[in-house]
């Protein structure tokens, strides 16, 4: 590697060392003492059962529950979690002490484990009826801990108002910015376990399937997807609902070859890109500067495969990476929700997807105290949409 690209790999390694991509020493999510300060339903906002899926080891460290170390079975497990009153949409307020204050920070109440798949999916099914058919699955990035995780879809379903059975499918990442490699093989060795995961909430009675993934995790959601449509089942019987790959991690020229064998979907995936997202350029330098699908100029190309592309680069980032606007944004998680409540398949026609655009824009304009440009890539039509100033 040329000097000067050695000096650029090590710079933005030590920037994602700092933050953006969750990551770094791995904290107990169940706090040693289990209450502090007022828990009375006036000091909580949000009270979510999500549920677990993992390739991760367990971890035997009191409070842990899953480590960075692979299993060889998939283990299932539930965790109740509280977010506070104080909650500040787009944030994440995390303990980092050991007393739990479930009045200041998200708190994991309770967790509960299944010994089996099928007492899992049993408990999938319940919770399924219960909210109405919907399910959300989660799918988190490259050095992240298991805490990381749990905590970013518990806040992703708080902001978003989701209303479904929330599923976390957490992979092994070792939570380290020197462990791009492990995590990159943890995440192909967990596709399996990820396209089953997906048959089994079709089977618990998922009526919609939404599934959002981040960074890294959109490489094992696509080639899940691809098996899917390997085995005929591309939209698990009419099931799939939302497909959102937010700063996806893959080479351009890979996700090509997946979208080409999975074709064209029955509702477009939307994929959330950003010029600035660094974490994404540290992984371009680690891959011999291969453009990463996340950080590609040219939505237009990628449309043809039938997705839609939007483009974040001027939204302002509140982290160092620019890695996660997609949830950093309490407005675009707003929009976020309304897309995932729609029950019906918006079509491809040009009038519903610039209805859906002017919709989008509108909120932002309504929000966002500086200007922002989006610019929307779909697969029939490219229109940019200034707001702000």
């Amino acid at each position: 590697m040329p000097p000067r690209a050695l000096l650029s790999l090590l710079g933005l390694a030590s920037l994602l060392a700092l933050g953006g991509c969750a990551g770094g020493q791995a904290l107990p999510l169940v706090a040693r003492t289990a209450e502090a300060g007022p828990s009375a339903p006036s000091a909580i906002a949000g009270r979510h059962r999500i549920f677990v899926a993992t390739t991760r080891a367990e971890d035997p460290r009191p409070g842990y529950v899953f480590g960075g170390g692979r299993s060889d079975a998939t283990h299932y497990a539930r965790v109740d979690m509280t977010v506070p009153k104080a909650h500040e949409p787009g944030t994440i307020e995390r303990r980092y002490g050991s007393v739990a204050e479930p009045d200041k920070f998200f708190n994991a109440e309770r967790v509960v484990g299944y010994k089996t798949g099928a007492v899992f999916k049993a408990a999938l099914r319940e919770d399924i009826r219960r909210h109405g058919g919907r399910a959300l699955v989660f799918i988190h990035g490259y050095r992240n801990n298991f805490d990381d995780a749990v905590y970013r879809l518990t806040q992703i379903v708080q902001d978003s108002g989701y209303s479904g059975t929330p599923v976390l499918f957490s992979w092994a990442s070792a939570g380290s910015t020197l462990e791009y490699v492990y995590d990159s093989n943890s995440a192909t060795a967990a596709r399996d376990e990820l396209e089953y995961t997906l048959r089994t909430l079709a089977d618990a009675g998922a009526t919609k399937i939404d599934v959002i993934a981040h960074s890294m995790g959109n490489w094992v959601t696509v080639e899940a997807l691809r098996q899917l449509a390997i085995g005929h089942d591309k939209d698990l019987g009419g099931r799939l609902g939302d497909v959102v790959l937010a700063s996806p991690d893959i080479d351009v020229d890979v996700f090509r070859s997946q979208m080409q064998r999975y074709g064209k979907p029955r509702r477009e995936f939307a994929v959330i890109v950003s010029a600035d997202d660094q974490a994404l350029r540290l992984s371009g330098l680690i891959a011999g500067r291969k453009p990463r699908l996340g950080d590609y100029s040219q939505a237009a190309d990628l449309a043809k495969l039938g997705v839609t592309i939007v483009d974040l680069s001027n939204v302002r980032a509140n982290d160092s990476l620019a890695h996660t606007k997609f949830a950093d944004n309490p407005e675009l998680l707003r929009l976020l929700g309304q897309r995932l409540a729609e029950d019906e398949s918006p079509g491809t026609g040009q009038g519903q997807i610039t209805e859906r655009v002017n919709n989008l824009a509108r909120g932002i304009g309504q929000t966002l105290g500086s200007a922002a440009d989006i610019i929307i890539t779909t697969p029939v039509d490219v229109l940019r949409i200034a707001v702000g100033r």
